[in-house]
C-alpha cells in the first residue's frame, strides 16, 4: 500500500490544469505522484485534507487525466485508488469531485 498526502508530499496549495499553470499543477501532480504509485502499487491511498483547498483544473486534470490521458480503466481505479480524508466536514466535497471527473472522463 502507498500513501500520497497532497499537502505533506506535493504542495499545501494545488492550483492549475498544467505544467505551464505553475509547479503544483493537476498534470505534475497526476505524472509525478498518482501515475508511478498506481502503476506500482495497491491500493493507493490519497489524502487530501492537508491542503487550503483545490481548483477544479487541478482535480480535473491530476484526476480525471487518469483515465483520459494515461487510459486506466475506471474500474480499475475503483479498486486501486483510495480517497482519504479526515476533516469530512470540510474536504468530502472534494472526494466526491474527484469521482465525479473519474467518471466522466
Amino acid at each position: 500500500m502507498k500513501t500520497i498526502d497532497i499537502g505533506k508530499d506535493f504542495s499545501d496549495a494545488p492550483l492549475g490544469r498544467f505544467k505551464t499553470d505553475g509547479a503544483f499543477s493537476g498534470q505534475r501532480f497526476r505524472e509525478e505522484h498518482l501515475v508511478p504509485a498506481l502503476r506500482a502499487s495497491s491500493p493507493v491511498h490519497v489524502r487530501i485534507d492537508h491542503v487550503e483547498g483545490f481548483g477544479s483544473s487541478f482535480l480535473e486534470e491530476a484526476f480525471g487525466g487518469l483515465v483520459r490521458v494515461e487510459k486506466f480503466p475506471k474500474e480499475e481505479l475503483r479498486h486501486k485508488l483510495v480517497i482519504d480524508v479526515d476533516d469530512v466536514a470540510n474536504y468530502d466535497m472534494y472526494r466526491r469531485l474527484i469521482w465525479s471527473y473519474i467518471d466522466r472522463a
